[in-house]
């Protein structure tokens, strides 16, 4: 996977742990860094909830996609058509998916023309945690220590140190997560 890594000019820190093989798709005006001892599950028997496809990180022309130290991904979808930024000690859980762009415009007239979607900048903060199937969509910024339960959809910003589920998901009242 180093050699996949370089191949594809993806800056990588040491100590990386790949499970199964990582997909990787960088457009030469990119960036992919990612940050020391980071873990990729892509093999199904690597994580016994169930995973359903590869880790795939990508990054279209002048995006960029940061990764910091020490984060874990288990069948994790990330797509950068502007800006993600993941802090250190982000874990995501199996099948969470990550994107800063619509991909496609919501006016019908728009896609037959083939304009692009709305894209926006993504920033997860340090000690987050993603449960499985969670879906990050373009724009937000999820504080450091949150927790985002399974299944929930994050189309809003999302304190530091709060529980948050739902779609879309939302701080639940009365929940903290001790740092």
């Amino acid at each position: 996977m180093r050699l996949r890594c370089r191949w594809w000019g993806v800056s990588t820190g040491t100590g990386h742990r790949y499970f199964g093989l990582l997909l990787l798709r960088r457009h030469p005006s990119a960036v992919i860094q990612i940050g020391q001892n980071a873990v990729f599950r892509s093999s199904p028997s690597s994580n016994t909830i169930g995973l359903n496809r590869r880790c795939f990180l990508s990054a279209d022309g002048g995006a960029e996609l940061i990764i910091g130290d020490d984060c874990g991904f288990s069948a994790t979808v990330i797509s950068a058509g502007y800006s993600i930024r993941i802090g250190d000690r982000v874990m995501c859980g199996a099948n969470v998916t990550i994107t800063d762009s619509d991909r496609h415009p919501l006016a019908a007239a728009a896609r037959h023309a083939g304009q692009p979607g709305v894209s926006a900048a993504v920033i997860i903060e340090d000690d987050v945690w993603l449960g499985m199937n969670v879906l990050v969509l373009k724009g937000v910024t999820i504080g450091k220590g949150a927790v985002v339960a399974a299944n929930s959809v994050v189309s809003q910003n999302i304190p530091s140190y709060s529980l948050a589920a739902g779609v879309p998901a939302r701080a639940l009242p009365g929940t903290e997560v001790t740092p």
